[in-house]
């Protein structure tokens, strides 16, 4: 599995991880100014963007995907940072080989359960696969039907790809994610992670309640949680200033 990445700046390695639905370039805003200091290698993880597709989609799988494209970038050693989906990613990194995770930052989401929630964002992309689109204008009307937040539409549709004809179709294996929804659900667990890590919340996001303290502390054991006021779960693009700070003052130590 050879992922699609891009990498920016130089220094010390810090790998970037996009959540569900998403692609490297959802975390622009956090790349660039880390790119000032370190080197960032910002991925697409499988059956996303310009990744390739496989029906297998597990953590386990998703983590040794990631660590296999650091060892052909000869990245021994790395911070991590993943939001939501790529926040477990991390979290599994940690636990399979903890010794290569210098920093683990997780953006809102505990290695929790959670029942599946997109059932909406499935239905619209689903919708959106089955017609064939001529126009970005045409396939905003379409998920429109499902989706009435335009940030959410916008987000989606930049999954939209165009093909040779001039149509348009997903670089989402969506087959993979309705297959695969059990699996992108599951809890985590391993062998509990020593290294520094941070979690970031958003104060009205509910991803990491504080009745999951207990599980992060567990199997995190040099953890902090820093909440970000008036940010939810896309909370590096609600709050971003606060957020890289929080990102840069933890990996140059100040934490």
């Amino acid at each position: 599995m050879k992922l699609f990445y891009r990498t920016q700046g130089d220094g010390y390695p810090v790998i970037l991880l996009h959540g569900l639905f998403g692609a490297s370039e959802n975390l622009g805003m956090v790349a660039r100014p880390l790119a000032e200091h370190f080197k960032v290698v910002s991925v697409d993880l499988r059956n996303h963007g310009r990744s390739p597709h496989h029906p297998t989609m597990d953590y386990p799988s998703m983590a040794s995907d990631v660590l296999r494209l650091a060892e052909s970038l000869d990245t021994t050693k790395c911070h991590i940072l993943g939001h939501s989906m790529g926040g477990k990613v991390a979290m599994q990194m940690a636990f399979t080989e903890p010794e290569r995770v210098t920093k683990l930052i997780v953006a809102d989401i505990a290695p929790m359960h959670y029942p599946p929630h997109h059932s909406d964002v499935l239905e619209a992309l689903s919708h959106l696969d089955k017609k064939a689109i001529s126009s970005r204008e045409q396939a905003n009307e379409l998920v429109a039907h499902f989706i009435d937040d335009p940030g959410v539409r916008m987000f989606l549709l930049s999954n939209l790809k165009r093909n040779q004809d001039k149509s348009y179709g997903l670089r989402l294996n969506l087959d993979a994610l309705l297959n695969n929804q059990r699996q992108l659900s599951a809890a985590l667990d391993g062998q509990p992670y020593n290294g520094p890590a941070l979690f970031i919340r958003g104060e009205n996001s509910d991803y990491i309640k504080d009745a999951y303290r207990a599980d992060i502390d567990r199997l995190f054991t040099r953890n902090r949680l820093a909440t970000l006021e008036n940010a939810g779960h896309w909370l590096h693009a609600d709050q971003t200033a606060a957020f890289n700070d929080a990102v840069l003052n933890f990996l140059n130590g100040n934490n």
